[in-house]
């Protein structure tokens, strides 16, 4: 039992790790282009992300059951895995790089995986393609890969159109004037980013809780459990069915995801907001909006996307609009490599982990 409320606390360190980390990215535009103070940034992102924790379970049900064999996970394994997650995201933090929590999660989860079953790489599922779309498809491929290339492209994209688009209608008005009404439509923009981040980073540790409760269930860990625990038995869903995530699951991880979110981001803020690109009110608002309609999209795909990938780069697509050369092309290379590195290191960390727990009895 102990194990249990173990991974569960460890699962909410991640989480609010992942408040102060990924938030980060989602308020870095307003606080950039002054229309709002870091304080209140982080107020407004507090909130917008508790409420978005709260709406639907799509993520959380990929990360439960999609990505690896729930045969070779169990609390042990799920411990070394948000280790190797928490890990990474500590580091890419202090280096002030703007890396994606969910890429952590998945190849800390995957990393975990393939320790338990001895390096048997069956153990991960690559591919489940659905009879109809492609989104409804289980696997590292379909609910990872692919959304990895396809979201920051669309958020790119996005960003690029709305501010040409922009541009175009708003060529004649003043520019004091556009920036006094896009810095009101910034808080908008903000607040939608902040509900978007909620919908679905809060969704992977939930995920994770219920991977670990439905572990705890199978093992018989809860079967002589006091009336007043009851609601940590989690039945498996029947065949064919998803599983449903209790309510005091969302809870919880919504308000820890708030309360890191409090603890504030400054190392990234700074990387993301000042200097990949100089940015104005009406830049910010083209940005956020770009990326919360891409996570919006895939939230209610149940699609894990990256928080961190489409900020990124919705603002490269909207400050590329004026001149190519107005991106810092530098520090986005410094960001594309941590991209890259994220799922292979944070997977690494989680076998070498399991590896140590076996080597001094914590693992058998």
């Amino acid at each position: 039992m102990a194990l249990i409320f173990t991974v569960i606390l460890v699962a909410l360190v991640f989480e609010y790790i992942n408040g102060f980390h990924d938030t980060a990215n989602s308020i870095a535009t307003v606080v950039s282009t002054k229309v709002l103070t870091p304080r209140q940034a982080i107020l407004l992102a507090a909130v917008t992300n508790l409420f978005g924790a709260m709406i639907g379970t799509a993520v959380a049900k990929t990360v439960a059951s999609g990505l690896v064999d729930g045969k070779f996970v169990s609390s042990e394994i799920l411990i070394c895995a948000l280790l190797g997650a928490i890990v990474w995201n500590l580091l890419t933090w202090w280096l002030g790089l703007p890396s994606s929590s969910s890429h952590a999660l998945v190849g800390g989860l995957c990393g975990g995986a393939l320790a338990s079953a001895h390096g048997n790489w069956s153990v991960i599922i690559w591919s489940q393609p659905a009879a109809d779309h492609w989104y409804k498809g289980k696997g590292l491929l379909w609910k990872v890969v692919a959304p990895m290339v396809i979201s920051p492209v669309l958020g790119f994209v996005f960003g690029f159109i709305l501010m040409a688009l922009l541009y175009i209608l708003l060529q004649k008005m003043r520019p004091q004037l556009v920036n006094v009404l896009f810095g009101k439509l910034q808080l908008i923009s903000a607040g939608a980013m902040g509900v978007m981040h909620g919908t679905n980073d809060a969704q992977k540790t939930m995920g994770i809780i219920a991977l670990a409760l439905v572990a705890g269930t199978k093992a018989g860990q809860f079967d002589h459990l006091p009336a007043w625990l009851s609601f940590l038995y989690t039945a498996e869903a029947p065949k064919g069915k998803e599983m449903e995530i209790a309510t005091w699951i969302k809870v919880i991880c919504a308000i820890t995801m708030a309360a890191g979110t409090a603890a504030g981001g400054w190392r990234i803020i700074r990387t993301l907001g000042h200097k990949m690109v100089k940015l104005q009110p009406i830049n910010g608002f083209a940005a956020e909006t770009s990326s919360a309609a891409v996570i919006w999209i895939a939230t209610h795909l149940g699609i894990p996307v990256s928080t961190t990938h489409n900020i990124s780069a919705a603002i490269m697509g909207v400050g590329s609009v004026k001149r190519f050369n107005a991106i810092k092309w530098n520090v986005v290379e410094r960001i594309v490599w941590a991209w890259i590195f994220t799922i292979p290191v944070s997977g690494g960390i989680a076998y070498l982990l399991v590896e140590f727990g076996r080597g001094v009895g914590f693992i058998k």
